[in-house]
């Protein structure tokens, strides 16, 4: 198959959207078909703030680049892009000549998605990626009346499609609520099972980064959403009874000053590290194998592919009780779960699991064979299918 995927995040922006579909059409690509990707074109200081090169990532020979022009968006990456939908991406489409349309956010090159879809009559599949209602601290304007609108946005735009996945159900039923009415279902993101993975030696891994017996360990972006200045603070309180506790913070993004200021502020300078972007899969996966326990509080998620990532190197997991998180972290299963800014239940997980090394382990034993079932080539057939059966569809109507 030929399939064009648009979206409003791509590299180089620090974004577990951009990762996912760049990890999906990777395997797809593999596997023989052709992917063009519709973006954003980022300009050099996007690329500089994670120490990247300024040119064009190379993926698989199956894979083309197409780039639209942009200007600056404010948002928590500090690098996004807006791109101006016009219907002139049709002219590189229909040179692409695609059998599917894959859109995967809703503006403006998920606009251009439905303009060209339309134009060339191409059957369109959707993704949601994002609890639209969390993000809404980045508009100018807010308030109720804005949160409607922009969720019945939401329901329009993805109404367009033949079929429509998210990561996880709530996104999906939230629509649902909002006149959404289009055939739907669950798709997981895929997880690179073969590069995270447990260690052959976590001692070493420590010793190599310097990271003490115990540690907490976020990766991720860097945005208030992301709530990881709790992990911070339960690391200020749990010092007084783990006094060579750790915490590392891989990732950039809006908060990373206000973060850095927290530390100063509650003199754990010593006790943290911060790692910023990390652009190899390999040490990235060494450094989450460094680190005893994976925390993620935010309240943005759909699935969270760092939580994904921990739970394969069999990590021991404390997640909030929000959002898709809530399809995938079970609690006493794989994770530890506690609500949502419930800062004493947080620390009370953390110590549990310091206490406790057989329940941290065996928690990391039933991550790890849980997120086995979202291997890159097992998400793919998925695709696959609903690439297939969209297609199919569409020649019907």
């Amino acid at each position: 198959m030929k399939i064009a995927i648009y979206s409003d995040n791509f590299f180089p922006e620090l974004s577990g959207i951009s990762d996912t579909i760049i990890a999906s059409g990777k395997e797809l690509a593999r596997r023989g078909h052709l992917v063009n990707y519709f973006v954003p074109k980022y300009i050099k200081k996007n690329y500089d703030l994670l120490n990247l090169s300024y040119k064009e990532v190379f993926l698989h020979k199956n894979i083309k680049i197409t780039r639209f022009p942009s200007f600056s968006f404010p948002t928590g990456t500090k690098q996004s892009r807006f791109v101006i939908p016009s219907g002139l991406g049709s002219f590189s489409l229909k040179k692409f000549n695609p059998d599917v349309i894959h859109t995967n956010l809703i503006a403006g090159v998920g606009i251009e998605a439905l303009l060209d879809a339309k134009l060339l009559k191409k059957p369109l599949v959707g993704t949601n990626h994002t609890p639209i209602v969390q993000f809404l601290s980045y508009f100018p304007i807010k308030g109720k009346v804005v949160q409607k609108t922009v969720s019945r946005y939401d329901a329009w735009y993805y109404n367009h499609c033949q079929f429509v996945s998210s990561p996880s159900s709530p996104v999906l039923n939230e629509m649902k609520k909002y006149g959404f009415n289009v055939p739907c279902g669950v798709i997981p993101n895929p997880v690179d099972i073969d590069v995270f993975k447990p260690p052959k030696s976590k001692l070493e891994l420590k010793k190599k980064y310097g990271i003490s017996d115990f540690s907490l360990f976020y990766a991720g972006r860097l945005a208030p959403e992301k709530n990881v200045d709790m992990m911070v603070k339960a690391a200020a309180n749990l010092k007084k009874i783990i006094p060579e506790i750790n915490f590392v913070i891989a990732g950039r993004g809006s908060s990373e000053q206000d973060l850095k200021k927290l530390i100063e502020d509650l003199g754990l300078g010593n006790n943290s590290k911060f790692y910023g972007f990390i652009e190899s899969p390999q040490k990235f996966a060494e450094l989450y194998n460094a680190n005893d326990v994976f925390v993620m509080m935010s309240v943005a998620e759909t699935q969270s592919i760092s939580m994904m990532n921990a739970m394969a190197c069999e990590m021991g997991v404390v997640a909030t009780n929000a959002w898709g998180l809530a399809d995938y972290a079970k609690d006493g299963i794989n994770s530890l779960v506690v609500e949502p800014g419930d800062q004493k239940a947080l620390e009370e997980k953390i110590l549990d699991l310091f206490k406790n090394k057989k329940k941290l382990e065996g928690l990391g034993r039933e991550a790890r064979e849980y997120v086995c079932q979202f291997s890159p080539e097992k998400i793919a057939k998925m695709w696959e299918d609903v690439y297939k059966n969209a297609i199919n569809s569409y020649k019907k109507t």
